[in-house]
């Protein structure tokens, strides 16, 4: 699909990666969430910080992607080794 707001085609997989995301324990939630968040950046900073994290480490942290999606440690391996990721 392509727009013609400020004359830019549109590239999906780049608004994928690019999205805000956040590294949060898996047990983050309720009132104080917020204070939870150890990592913020776009998609595939996140991707690249937690699949470069030793395992035990990232093994009780998932990822929160814009639009309330959730990929936990072992999506976020396949995502980094997917073709497509970004450089």
């Amino acid at each position: 699909m392509n727009t013609t707001i400020r004359a830019e085609s549109h590239d999906a997989a780049h608004d994928f990666w690019n999205d805000h995301a956040t590294i949060v324990p898996r047990d983050a939630g309720g009132v104080l969430h917020a204070f939870a968040v150890l990592h913020s950046g776009t998609f595939a900073e996140m991707v690249r910080l937690m699949a470069r994290m030793p395992e035990a480490d990232r093994a009780e942290l998932i990822i929160e992607k814009s639009g309330d999606r959730h990929y936990g440690p072992a999506e976020a391996l396949d995502l980094f080794k997917r073709a497509d990721f970004p450089l």
